[in-house]
């Protein structure tokens, strides 16, 4: 996997991004989860909501909302929440992963992704 613009990303840049934030305080937004655009962007937005609001017109899972950004999944998330709280876009969890939640089933065993990476990695 080839990480080069996120591993060289300027540490300065992300805490303007972010406002210096560096966490949510929700946990709504896990990897998995679907995000959909409301609405348009606006001229004055920040230009990475803005990309946002154009990625999401379909829905999209936030990792793919990072890896799109060329941004780490924290700084993601941070934007995301800013553009939940402005009722901007809407976040869902996937049917598969909101079962499971409510029933407080481990995702899958550490056994069973460590064969999976390695089956991976053999391709």
């Amino acid at each position: 996997m080839i990480r080069h613009s996120i591993d060289r990303e300027s540490p300065d840049r992300l805490y303007t991004i972010t406002g210096g934030r560096s966490r949510v305080d929700t946990d709504v937004l896990d990897l998995v989860t679907l995000v959909i655009a409301e609405c348009d962007p606006t001229p004055a937005m920040q230009s990475e909501h803005a990309a946002i609001l154009r990625f999401c017109r379909t829905p999209r899972a936030v990792v793919e909302i990072a890896a799109h950004l060329r941004l780490p999944i924290s700084v993601t998330r941070i934007l995301l929440c800013d553009l939940l709280d402005a009722g901007r876009i809407v976040a869902r969890l996937p049917a598969a992963s909101a079962s499971r939640r409510t029933h407080d089933v481990p995702y899958a065993h550490p056994d069973l992704l460590k064969e999976v990476l390695v089956g991976l990695r053999r391709l």
